[in-house]
């Protein structure tokens, strides 16, 4: 009994293992933002990770940069899109993700927030905690095509702002 509860346990903690091992690939691929150069795993979070049909993939930081990085590949169609748990990290399908549009939490490269959870209840805790709406990923995404002027100028600005403050040094 006990070997069987040990070899269980061990089987258990490999595949979990092996599951976050997996999860993770996506960051050693890439490890940055090509469109804003922001660190991944940093932004485990809200990061997005593409494979088109081809086997071509891309990671973004966001669905901001997920959404110009679509602008860009008109002609490549998307065979796959993951991303980022807010609450765990870890990656799931956008499509059956539970999005928030948003809130009072800043996002990421943008002025309205777009969260995903794998989770309905989680993303309706973060809505109650603080606000933002229910969406799906395609209200998502067209969301972040929608706010795409405002957020670029907001974050030309900002690097501006970053820029006058390294010359003052």
């Amino acid at each position: 009994m006990k070997r069987h509860f040990v070899l269980g346990f061990i089987a258990v903690c490999f595949l979990l293992t092996t599951g976050v091992a997996l999860a993770q690939d996506d960051i050693k691929k890439h490890s940055s933002c090509k469109y804003c150069g922001m660190d991944r795993q940093k932004f485990a979070h809200s990061r997005i990770f593409i494979e088109y049909e081809g086997g071509s993939t891309e990671g973004a930081c966001s669905i901001h940069c997920a959404a110009i990085d679509f602008a860009l590949n008109i002609d490549k169609t998307p065979k796959m899109i993951q991303v980022g748990d807010y609450n765990t990290r870890m990656l799931l399908d956008a499509e059956k993700g539970f999005w928030v549009i948003g809130g009072n939490k800043p996002g990421v490269m943008t002025k309205r927030a777009k969260w995903a959870f794998a989770k309905k209840e989680d993303a309706e805790k973060f809505v109650s905690e603080n606000g933002g709406n229910l969406a799906s990923f395609e209200q998502a995404f067209k969301a972040a095509f929608e706010d795409m002027y405002a957020d670029t100028k907001m974050i030309q600005e900002r690097r501006k702002m970053r820029g006058m403050e390294h010359k003052k040094h």
